[in-house]
């Protein structure tokens, strides 16, 4: 798993020493259910359930799942080590976010939340009721040590996504706060409420936090590990004490009483498992896999279901991502030159079943994507960088090279060899040489996973048209392949960078200078931009919906324009296959699968272990021939007893 998704599924804390000025406690009564990114909660005060939530969902019942990969660590927050992420099941924050609101939060562990007009700091009030697993409060004191120590002893990022936090004060057995320093980051209140777990300071005593383990680390959450076998599997059993069961945030929510996950090296090993029934859920990334192998016999007789979910978030960005530490990729003109050597119509029509859409923007399917010439307010933005970013930012759209007309590849190649040859690179004895220096132009991609090899390899024959000799590494060693990342030891890889529907600090972590030479920072791309930097800045600082709306768009276009990846292709909904033993809510979250909501049904668990009618039928008509065929072995066997 990489590290940008450590960063999605990981959560994180923080705090700090005590204040006791009756006039800063005046401050904090009021406190708030919730707090909104921008505008207005949907969600009232003592609200019931999410809309999206099924409140009679049945509670109980195994589900089998998988992963693919290893693991040798239960704590996912830390660099050493490869981390079973499962784990974040054992934890809890402060809020929890709703999936049919852009950026919304409702309590958790804290029962009220407050922030000022300027969001220069956030204070939360902690549930009287909130326990860990072992029965013990979580106080503030957990919270400040759950923030300093990851701060000092966790994953390296989080002390970039968290750098403008000053400091946190315990304010009074139950209230903590937490100061801002910097440039106003309105998403900061947020991002402390809903990504930071929060651990037992008693329970860390005399243990090192930096160090890998197979002890499961007390949390508060719903679920305990119940079995460990390292690198192998992983059982979680619901936790009967979950002091957190009734919360309105977790109505319909974590129904199933036993999660099981069996780790799998192969997709293709892991998809056969699926068929046979080994685990029960599948959301299949594949669109050859979705296109040909889902027609196996429990999907015509309706024991397994499958589904295309639609969602309305960003699509993210997945693409062949340069490493532009490397001499060869630091000139904007031969990252662009490489992008006409991707054939998407080809690999479409040929490979994908026609079932991709070529992406455009870092922030496709959504209003944040710069699919458009840009507005009055985006070129007041841009307009103070001109020089210093791309012209094509100004008057144009960003278009990737298409084949769709005639001889289109033939074309584009052409494009490419004059934007090569401008900077220097020539051909000589059939390969891409540099003119002054007489290096050749070759390199590596990167591969996780022998499934990327029929994506990459038409890109490689058409590159070598080129005179560029490209070789393929596939590394499906877990800890091989995250060390390599971690240490940016790659010329190019295929990332996916996921995308939410309100962008914020974690755009620091993906393309910010100071996260570039950063040791396992999601900066893959090797990104040093000043202007990049300024612009996220505001992002994240922006004060309104629209403001964020249009900070991101000019981001997208600065991206794009600089070609630090080559786009692949997106499509606009879930993909997934169940065994027909699971049921899910009538009404699906906008912005996400919610998976945490469904559950497993034993009427439909009953009915799966039946027979089919076709096959029932068959068994009917062919018992007479089964008694036939024994009564003339039979006679056979007397006979031969008479004759012996």
């Amino acid at each position: 798993m990489s590290i940008l998704k450590r960063i999605i599924i990981i959560n994180l804390f923080f705090f700090s020493s005590a204040l006791s000025d009756p006039v800063e406690k005046k401050s904090f009564d009021n406190y708030q259910h919730g707090i909104a990114m921008h505008g207005d909660l949907k969600y009232p005060k003592n609200f019931k359930k999410f809309e999206y939530a099924n409140e009679n969902a049945f509670k109980g019942g195994k589900i089998n799942r998988f992963s693919i990969g290893t693991f040798d660590n239960l704590n996912p927050y830390i660099l050493k080590g490869v981390p079973a992420y499962q784990a974040a099941y054992l934890f809890e924050t402060l809020m929890k976010s709703s999936f049919d609101e852009p950026f919304s939060q409702y309590g958790l562990l804290a029962e009220g939340v407050k922030v000022p007009a300027d969001r220069s700091w956030v204070a939360f009030k902690i549930r009287k009721e909130a326990r860990f697993s072992d029965g013990t409060k979580v106080t503030p004191m957990d919270v400040k040590f759950s923030f300093e120590t990851i701060m000092s002893k966790g994953h390296p990022t989080y002390k970039t996504y968290w750098g403008q936090v000053d400091k946190v004060d315990v304010i009074s057995k139950n209230e903590v706060k937490f100061f801002f320093k910097g440039d106003p980051n309105p998403e900061l209140p947020l991002i402390i409420g809903y990504q930071l777990p929060i651990f037992s300071k008693n329970d860390w005593e005399g243990k090192d936090f930096s160090k890998t383990t197979l002890t499961p680390p007390l949390g508060s959450g719903p679920y305990l590990i119940s079995d460990v076998k390292a690198g192998r599997s992983l059982t979680l059993k619901k936790n009967n004490n979950y002091w957190g069961k009734d919360l309105n945030v977790n109505i319909g929510r974590y129904n199933f009483e036993t999660i099981h996950y069996d780790y799998y090296r192969d997709e293709t090993v892991a998809l056969e498992a699926f068929k046979s029934g080994a685990y029960d859920f599948k959301q299949e990334n594949s669109s050859k896999n979705w296109a040909t192998a889902y027609k196996f016999p429990a999907v015509k007789e309706g024991k397994v279901k499958v589904e295309e979910i639609k969602y309305y978030r960003p699509s993210g960005m997945q693409g062949f991502a340069y490493n532009t530490r490397k001499t060869i990729f630091k000139n904007r003109n031969v990252r662009k030159a490489l992008t006409y050597a991707f054939d998407f119509e080809w690999s479409n029509r040929n490979l994908f079943y026609n079932a991709y859409t070529r992406t455009k923007s870092f922030f496709d399917n959504s209003e944040l994507s710069s699919q458009n010439l840009p507005s009055d307010d985006e070129l007041k933005i841009l307009e103070k960088y001109r020089g210093k970013i791309p012209d094509e930012v100004f008057t144009s759209v960003y278009t990737p090279p298409n084949t769709a007309e005639e001889n289109g590849l033939r074309k584009n190649l052409r494009i490419a060899r004059r934007l090569l040859k401008q900077e220097g690179w020539i051909i000589k004895d059939d390969v891409l040489t540099n003119e002054k220096t007489g290096e050749i132009f070759e390199f590596e991609i990167l591969l996780r996973s022998p499934l990327f090899e029929r994506i990459v390899l038409p890109m490689k024959r058409n590159l070598k048209k080129l005179g560029i000799n490209v070789s393929i590494r596939t590394v499906q060693d877990d800890s091989q392949y995250i060390r390599r990342l971690e240490d940016f030891d790659y010329d190019m890889i295929v990332i996916n960078y996921g995308s939410i529907i309100s962008p914020g600090n974690e755009q620091k972590s993906y393309w910010g200078s100071a996260t570039a030479d950063q040791k396992a920072s999601p900066n893959y791309m090797g990104v040093k931009n000043p202007v990049i930097d300024e612009i996220v800045d505001k992002l994240v600082s922006a004060k309104s919906r629209k403001e964020l709306v249009t900070y991101t768009k000019v981001l997208d276009r600065i991206l794009l324009f600089n070609f630090y990846l080559i786009p692949q292709f997106h499509i606009g909904h879930y993909r997934v296959a169940y065994w027909n033993k699971i049921s899910r809510p009538n009404v699906s979250p906008k912005y996400d699968l919610g998976f945490d909501f469904w559950w497993f049904d034993p009427d439909k668990a009953r009915n799966l272990g039946k027979v089919s009618p076709t096959n029932i039928e068959k068994k009917k008509n062919n018992s007479p021939y089964y008694l036939l065929l024994f009564f003339l072995l039979f006679i056979l066997w007397r006979m031969r007893r008479k004759t012996s």
